[in-house]
């Protein structure tokens, strides 16, 4: 899935998580808005969720995922693979346009209708248009400077947002850890 409109963004650097979004939303060829949130926090603010494509699809989504963590005990992995496994064989869930990161105070996921539930190496993943610069920024940041995953995160959002025509820099950031 190539999704236009969105970057997210998500570092766990030094015993800390951040996730950010940007705010901007497009349809076409014009902005509609400027201040999106795309990233907040489910299960009892212990799991931070960012989403890009279909905005209504991306909510139908975060809902279920609330729903497993709930049936699972706040399990994650196990939540997110069930989700995976329900987008992926449901007739309607398969037809949802989005891509999500899920994370906790431990690991962070990436989760897709297809199938897909992906822990990345090294703590840092990007979706949405500007998700490899962001991931990119980020990646250097981290090897390459004392900031905190916050910070991190920050910066690497501005430099996606300036090469980025879908992403602006209107943020949400959510935290987890220490």
């Amino acid at each position: 899935m190539n999704f236009h409109g969105t970057t997210i963004l998500a570092v766990r650097h030094n015993g800390k998580l951040a996730i950010a979004g940007d705010g901007q939303v497009t349809m076409h060829d014009k902005v509609i808005k400027h201040n999106a949130r795309k990233v907040r926090k489910i299960y009892n603010d212990k799991i931070i969720v960012g989403f890009a494509g279909v905005t209504a699809d991306a909510m139908n989504l975060s809902e279920r995922l609330d729903v497993k963590l709930n049936r699972y005990n706040g399990n994650l992995e196990r939540s997110a693979v069930e989700l995976a496994k329900d987008w992926r064989t449901d007739k309607y869930l398969r037809r949802l346009e989005a891509v999500m990161i899920a994370a906790d105070g431990s690991r962070i996921f990436l989760i897709s209708g297809s199938g897909d539930v992906i822990e990345p190496d090294g703590g840092i993943i990007g979706i949405g248009s500007g998700g490899v610069g962001a991931q990119a920024a980020a990646e250097a940041l981290m090897k390459h400077s004392e900031l905190d995953a916050r910070a991190i995160v920050e910066e690497a959002m501005t430099i996606a947002a300036s090469i980025c025509i879908y992403t602006n820099n209107a943020l949400t950031i959510e935290e987890l850890g220490e």
